[in-house]
This record gives C-alpha cells, structure tokens and sequence, in this order.
C-alpha cells in the first residue's frame, strides 16, 4: 500500500512539474523539483521531451542543471543531442560546474572538435583542471581521479585544518578524508574527518595523522583501483605520481561505475558480444557489433564440419556413431564454459596469484576426471541398455572422459595463457572455448572409433 501511495505521489509530481514547465509556471516548478533527489531530477530530464526541456533550461542556473546532469548516463549520441538543446555559454558554464572527473567523462563521450569548443568559452580554471585530465589515458587512475579534495600539511593545528575544512568542503567531492602533504605537495600522511572532530584544537596534525597511506599510481589500470578499494573498505583513494605527488582522488561512487562497466563488458566478451547491445539500439547496430565475432565463429565451425568430412569412411561403417556428435560436443562445450568462467573470475578478482594457478588447473583437471569418469560410466550403461553392445558404450563413455578432462583443461588454460600474454581473458568467450572444445572432441571421438572399429558389431 506504501508503495502505491509512493508511485502515485511521484506520478503525481511528474504530472504537476510538466505542467509547470508548459505553464512557464517558473515558482512552481523550482519549488517542487529542487526539492528533489539529483538523481530523481536526472530521471525525469530523461523522460521529457525535447521541446519542453527548452523551458527548463530557462529555469535552473548551470550549477544547478550541473547536480543533475552528472546524475544522467547517455551514450556519446545522447550527450551531444542534450548539449545540443543548451545554449553553448549555458552548456559551458554547466560543464565547468560539474565535478572535473564528471565532466572529463562527459567530454570524453563528444566529437573532439566539440569538446575544444566547450572548453575555449568555458572558466579558465574549471578548463584547466579538465584538460589536465583529459589528458590521461583512458581506463586508468588518472581517467577517472577528481581533482577537488582536501589537502592540509602536518605541521598545522587541527583548529587550522578545520578552518580549511569548512572553507573547501563546498567544492569538494568527499570530506571523510583530508590528505596530508609536505612543501613539495607529496603525499604524506591521510587523516579521517571522525579523527579530526575528536581531536583537540591544538592538536597537530602530524601527531594524529596515518603515515602509511595506500595510495594508486595515476596510470594504474582502473580494475586494480577498484580491487584496491575493495580490499581495503575505501571510500577513497589517493592517486600519485611516480615522485608520489598528490594528483587527485578516486571517490567510492566512480569505482561503482567502473566495476559495472568491466562487469558488463566481461560479460558481453563471454558471450561473444563485441560489445554489450543496449535494448534501445536497432537491428543493424546490434548486427554490426556482433558479426565480427559470428564470422570468426562460423569459419572455426567450418573446421570442425570439414573434420567429421574426414571421418567419413568410419561413419560410413558404424553410422550409428554419428547420433553421439551432440552428446559429446555440447558435454565438451558445457564443461569447458564451466572452467573458463572460473578461471576468468579468478583473475578478474585478483583471487589466482601465481602460487595459486597451478592449484587451479590441477582442480580442474581432476573436476574433469571425477565428472568424466561418472558420466562415461553412466553414457557407457545407457547405450549398453539401449542398443545391446557393450563396446560401442564404453567407446562412447571413454570418449566423455577423455573429451571433459582435456575441456576443463582447456578452459582453465585458455585464459590463463591470454592473461599471461597481457590479452584480456575474456577474450577466450564462451563461444569460442565451445567450437574449439567441438573440435577437440571429434577428434577425440572419431579418433577412438576408427582405432577401435574393428571391436564395434
């Protein structure tokens, strides 16, 4: 009942903000939609028409529009349509209003012309800091650090870093940490805010600052940053260069988008996907992306086509072998998707250090043993049971054994080998470790039954 009155208040809401902005009702609608989240705000910007959203940039200042707009995720066709509607001066100023990190994320979604435009008209300050990071490289540290945090020096009096505190807390992105550093601007020390408001006012900041301060290198890859966040509960972390000066910070909130894209690129790698399809895109962009990969498929199927070819003397004299192919290709393909996706979470994660890799493919290689041996044995009754001849079941059940060790090897190995030659082991798909386990198979299969045809009634 709760969430009903909820849904109808929001409706309720929409349906009085829109008419608001028809009306050009300006009290009304500033009084109802300030009030609520940035992130409602984004949610709504998103459902209005272009026409309308024309009223509501006369209605908020660029800071305000900038709290919502950093709430907004659009692909670079989207970002450039919504800028587009703004007046250039408007965009600008909304742009330098943002957080330097959101804004390097949406500059970096536009045409390069566009995003030199933005920042030639745009506070010289506020494009400084941007430039700065657009800069570095993309999926690393120095990508996606803000540059708006809280810095004091250790030889100050917790009384001075809170008058430094209340000062800078409006422009910066996070004040549960305030960074120590020296002369020379290196990090030095980190101190949490809870310490700093129990602290006494004369207490110096050297005396109750943490020294040992896990920091992440500026073209440190960004998985490793959300690793390193992970670990250690962060809601934070400091980025240095190699001379261990403070650059920036990388806040809780930016690893969160950062794990949801490596998650969701992963996931479309594994499935074969050049890139994961939006819902919204249309039949050729999505057949476009995913081509490229079902061409490289369809030839690696070719090969296996032409190595059944090859065996076509040997189903010419046992034609009843050729009902199995399914069986033991699709076990083959099941069991090698298995340990790949074992295997790539594992490096994902950062749970298989070296020691560990080993331990891996000796796990797996005795999971394809165990499971092998119990469904050869099961394959070897079944067939037994059904078509009278015992031979040709334990040919069918040795050729499981066989085929789900080597394919629990294979997709243990595979990514592992990837991750060693610096290839992302997703890259090693599901699709892909199933045709080349199809391969392995057959000729694991059709191997044993042309040594063995003379056993065969």
């Amino acid at each position: 009942m709760t969430e009903q009155k909820e849904n109808e208040k929001e409706n309720f809401n929409s349906e009085l903000l829109i008419k608001s902005l028809e009306n050009e009702d300006i009290e009304l609608f500033r009084k109802e939609f300030l009030d609520m989240h940035p992130y409602d705000q984004a949610q709504f910007f998103t459902m209005l028409d272009k026409d309308i959203r024309a009223n509501l940039y006369n209605f908020l200042s660029p800071e305000e529009m900038a709290a919502l707009f950093e709430n907004i995720e659009n692909e670079e066709e989207e970002y450039e349509d919504i800028l587009s509607e703004m007046a250039p001066a408007y965009a600008a100023d909304m742009l330098s209003e943002m957080y330097t990190d959101d804004a390097v994320d949406v500059l970096n979604e536009l045409d390069k012309d566009q995003a030199v435009s933005y920042l030639t008209i745009m506070d010289n300050e506020a494009a400084q800091e941007i430039k700065e990071l657009l800069h570095y490289e993309e999926y690393t540290a120095g990508s996606i650090m803000t540059t708006e945090f809280i810095a004091i020096e250790a030889n100050q009096t917790v009384r001075s870093a809170m008058y430094i505190l209340k000062k800078e807390a409006p422009e910066a992105e996070t004040i549960y940490y305030l960074y120590v550093v020296d002369e020379e601007k290196r990090l030095v020390g980190v101190i949490s805010l809870r310490d700093l408001i129990v602290s006494d006012d004369d207490t110096m900041i050297l005396d109750i600052m943490f020294d040992r301060v896990v920091s992440v290198s500026v073209s440190e890859d960004q998985e490793e940053v959300a690793r390193v966040m992970r670990d250690y509960n962060f809601l934070a972390v400091p980025v240095v260069n190699f001379q261990n000066h403070l650059l920036g910070i990388i806040t809780v909130d930016d690893i969160i988008d950062v794990m949801e894209e490596e998650a969701s690129d992963d996931y479309s790698k594994l499935a074969g996907v050049s890139d994961m399809d939006r819902v919204d895109k249309g039949p050729f962009a999505a057949a476009k992306k995913r081509l490229p990969w079902l061409v490289i498929l369809l030839f690696l199927g070719m090969m296996t086509a032409s190595l059944i070819g090859r065996f076509e003397e040997t189903l010419n004299q046992k034609a009843i072998l050729a009902i199995f192919i399914p069986l033991i290709a699709g076990m083959a393909g099941n069991t090698g998707t298995q340990a790949l996706a074992v295997a790539v979470r594992g490096i994902a994660t950062g749970d298989l250090e070296d020691e560990s890799k080993w331990k891996l493919i000796i796990r797996e290689a005795g999971t394809g043993l165990i499971t092998g041996a119990t469904c050869g044995v099961l394959i070897t009754l079944i067939v037994y049971f059904w078509q009278g001849d015992l031979f040709l079941g334990f040919l069918v059940g040795l050729s499981i054994l066989a085929t789900l060790i080597v394919a629990t090897l294979a997709g243990s190995l595979v990514p592992l080998i990837m991750h060693k030659m610096n290839i992302d082991p997703a890259v090693a798909s599901g699709p892909f470790i199933t045709t080349i386990n199809d391969i392995i198979s057959i000729l694991i299969y059709f191997g044993m039954a042309t040594m063995f045809m003379s056993y065969l009634h």
